[in-house]
């Protein structure tokens, strides 16, 4: 991603949104998510262990996850980067799994706890590295943010509160709701289907692994203008996050098993999942992609935009 490609919206010249920003190298910008991250865990902390009670458990954790989130929110808005938050996206889920799994019963099933809990594990270290790896410095901010900003005008601090902060938070929460269930409710429920959550789980990690060591090494070695449809892109225009989307169905598999009457609403995270990924933010990437590579309409005419299938012929 290339921080401040602004699109339209200029006046005399310069973008109506434009941040001032010096290069901060990364160790000293990964240190300050880094803070930024525990004091947004300690507020957390402090409000699940000494706030008010509400008498539900998932509740509380909703209002010290929104409240972590406006911790974060501060620090993006004192630094001018709302890139804080990014890795807040991966950082977040298994601290909500292991804080409900302590508060449940003790007869929760400890298999199904368990398959879980490493699928998220799993999923968190995987992406959180994947983040701190491609991240250069507090001198970038991901390209869509200066253009949600730009386009709100006056507004634009209420478009960075809801729309880059606290929307992606109640998305992730709400995704969420399948683990809750499965790590506070009793018995064993469908042993089947945790474990089929759980092989649905580690497939999507691997997969969004792969896609992303693929796609790392071909900006390494690309040339100008080029696009990417090698190994798993060749089947997939956005395999990453197909992958993304099938670790939620995962988890929402691991809450129907423990639930199974409840299955029509549990899938409702993953659904939001897939409305965000193919609504809006593969449409962006396309977009932009096309504006500033013209042979990746080739690789549109060719590959699948979404579930893997084999490539279609070039063509003639």
């Amino acid at each position: 991603m290339d921080g401040y490609a602004l699109a339209g919206g200029q006046t005399h010249g310069r973008p109506r949104y434009a941040p001032r920003m010096t290069t901060v190298s990364k160790a000293r910008s990964l240190w300050l998510v880094t803070v930024a991250y525990i004091i947004a865990t300690a507020v957390a902390a402090a409000w699940l262990a000494w706030g008010p009670r509400t008498g539900q458990l998932w509740l509380d954790t909703l209002i010290a996850d929104v409240l972590a989130t406006l911790v974060v929110f501060v620090f993006s808005r004192a630094y001018r980067n709302s890139s804080f938050y990014d890795a807040y996206w991966s950082v977040v889920p298994p601290l909500l799994l292991f804080y409900w799994w302590s508060q449940a019963a003790p007869a929760v099933d400890v298999l199904r706890c368990s398959l879980l809990a490493i699928v998220v594990v799993l999923w968190a270290i995987r992406l959180t590295a994947n983040w701190v790896y491609a991240f250069p410095g507090l001198h970038h901010e991901d390209w869509r943010y200066p253009m949600f900003k730009q386009r709100a005008g006056r507004w634009e601090i209420l478009a960075d509160l809801s729309a880059i902060h606290l929307i992606p938070t109640l998305q992730v929460f709400l995704a969420m709701v399948p683990a809750y269930v499965a790590v506070t409710r009793p018995g064993p429920g469908l042993v089947w289907l945790s474990w089929v959550g759980f092989a649905v789980g580690l497939a999507a990690v691997a997969l969004e692994f792969v896609a992303d060591l693929q796609m790392h090494r071909f900006v390494a070695e690309r040339r100008a203008g080029a696009a990417m449809d090698r190994g798993l892109w060749s089947w997939s225009r956005h395999p990453n996050y197909f992958g993304e989307f099938s670790f939620w169905v995962a988890v929402a598999l691991f809450g129907i098993a423990a639930a199974p009457g409840d299955w029509w609403w549990l899938l409702l995270g993953a659904v939001a999942m897939l409305a965000m990924l193919v609504g809006a933010s593969i449409p962006m990437m396309e977009e932009r992609s096309l504006q500033r590579r013209p042979s990746y309409q080739d690789v549109v005419d060719r590959v699948s935009r979404f579930v893997p299938r084999p490539p279609r012929k070039a063509k003639v």
